[in-house]
């Protein structure tokens, strides 16, 4: 199968999110099973080496409006994968210092940018450097493609039965804008109707790809079920409740050449499920030696990577922190984001020594580490699409806790005596997003750490056995991808 996977960001080349190990992992997976992928992505000239940029295989141009906008059309590899990489390079669009926003405001011309970018990778497209089976576009920033191939390309004999997939990341991110950037779309005007692109006045790109793909697909089967209601659906739920089947769930994998402890290079001592004890005994005091943590092997280490909001659960961090901190237990925290939560955490930090580590920013080894070294891995979101933290830690041998919401409820099975008994638990999971039910699930952790060894070993076992990779979830897309082609063959 040829498939075109367009993305706004992708590893190693520009991130700000999980879309970009999603885009890269699945595109990998992809093409080592024998399909021929095309992975395109915007040429973010302050991000991407010059050397990693590739050679020059040919130029298109896009009308914008009364402006005609040439791209140069820059393809690379992937190491030594036979994945192709498109890299869109139109300096006056995407040579910035940030990706989307710039002094915390959105770009003015976010809208033009990634619309110009997604109708510049399908002119390459036309031209032929790819002639695609099917086109996977990813979140607002690509949400055109679907419209525009069933439109106005599918009307060519080369697109006839070109199949589109969408899926939604994060339904948080609609890509709206002002109505009069419907010009920018390069579709009639006819189509900025309630049913399809227009949402409150405004053109909604998210809106666009959903009501307009052959398949639309989001990052787990819970999520895809919650997005379909007024809590979750961020005002969209009716048109993904009209999609039926179109609409399906299928959780992300992890790439196992990025996250495998066994070949890690990021962590101080590497080990297998054979020799997680000693492994992570290890990196844990490397960890507590590094970050100014009392070495004390016996004291559970929960490890936290993430975005400082309210969306990844803080607000219950902060309102049981000193509660669980009375117990012989540690935190590391690495992350960024609201200001109250950065406080907060330094706070912590300052009024525990030796027992708080507070790093604000991000860092990739560190990263690795923390997933590693932890005993356990917090996660009590508020709500999670898919999630891609608690995948690492069942990998690294580090038993997540979580609310049960999104990719949480479809990866993490509850230490309940039932489950652990046939050895399917592999964490703790809290269903009601209160604090008080966060605290019995961290409780119910720190007791079997310190009490039951054995059990806390099967979750270990349970977490680090199952194949996470995204293999699986590869031959699920194909299935989609499949289902795509053949809507377009029965219209």
């Amino acid at each position: 199968m040829r498939i075109l996977l367009v993305s706004s960001e992708a590893l190693p080349f520009a991130k700000t999110g999980g879309l970009a190990d999603v885009a890269t992992g699945l595109s990998k997976a992809l093409s080592n099973a024998g399909h021929e992928v095309v992975l395109a992505l915007p040429c973010y000239r302050r991000h991407i080496d010059e050397l990693a940029r590739g050679e020059r295989i040919g130029q298109v141009e896009v009308a914008m409006k009364s402006r005609r906008v040439k791209a140069d059309i820059l393809e690379t590899t992937l190491d030594e994968s036979p994945l192709r990489v498109w890299l869109i390079d139109q300096p006056n669009y995407f040579d910035r210092g940030s990706l989307y926003v710039e002094g915390g405001l959105d770009y003015a011309d976010n809208s033009e940018r990634f619309l110009f970018f997604s109708r510049a990778v399908l002119e390459a497209a036309r031209n032929q450097y790819l002639l695609p089976d099917v086109i996977h576009a990813n979140d607002w920033q690509t949400g055109v493609i679907p419209a525009i191939v069933s439109q106005q390309l599918r009307h060519t004999a080369d697109f006839a039965n070109v199949g589109t997939a969408f899926t939604i990341h994060n339904m948080a991110f609609h890509g709206a804008f002002p109505a009069h950037d419907m010009a920018l779309t390069g579709l009639p005007q006819k189509f900025f109707n309630w049913r399809q692109m227009e949402f409150y006045g405004q053109l909604n790109l998210l809106k666009t790809g959903i009501a307009f793909a052959d398949m639309v697909t989001t990052v787990s089967p819970t999520y895809a079920r919650e997005i379909c209601t007024s809590q979750y659906g961020c005002g969209l739920d009716p048109v993904l409740s009209d999609c039926g089947d179109r609409l399906v769930g299928i959780l992300n994998g992890v790439d196992p050449e990025e996250w495998n402890p066994e070949i890690d290079p990021l962590i101080p001592e590497n080990y297998t499920l054979e020799s997680v004890d000693v492994g992570k005994a290890a990196c844990k005091s490397a960890l507590q030696q590094q970050l100014g943590l009392a070495e004390n092997p016996k004291a559970l280490l929960f490890g936290m990577v993430s975005r400082l909001t309210d969306q990844k659960g803080f607000d219950l961090i902060a309102e049981k922190a000193d509660a669980i901190l009375q117990a012989d237990v540690q935190f590391v925290f690495l992350g960024t984001g609201e200001e109250r939560y950065e406080n907060l955490l330094r706070d912590l930090q300052e009024r525990y020594p030796g027992k708080v580590s507070a790093n604000i920013g991000y860092n990739e080894q560190l990263a690795h580490q923390i997933e590693a070294a932890a005993d356990a891995y917090l996660m009590p979101s508020r709500f999670e699409p898919c999630g891609l933290n608690q995948q690492y830690s069942h990998v690294y041998g580090t038993p997540p806790i979580v609310h049960a919401t999104g990719g949480l409820a479809d990866s993490v099975i509850d230490a309940t005596d039932e489950n652990l008994e046939e050895r399917l638990a592999n964490g703790f999971v809290f269903n009601k997003y209160q604090s008080d039910d966060f605290l019995e699930a961290v409780w119910r952790a720190v007791g079997m750490f310190q009490h039951h060894p054995e059990d806390w070993k099967r979750l270990q076992q349970a977490g680090m056995s199952r194949d996470w990779s995204w293999d699986q979830s590869a031959d699920k897309y194909v299935k989609v991808y499949e289902q795509a082609i053949s809507r377009t063959r029965s219209e």
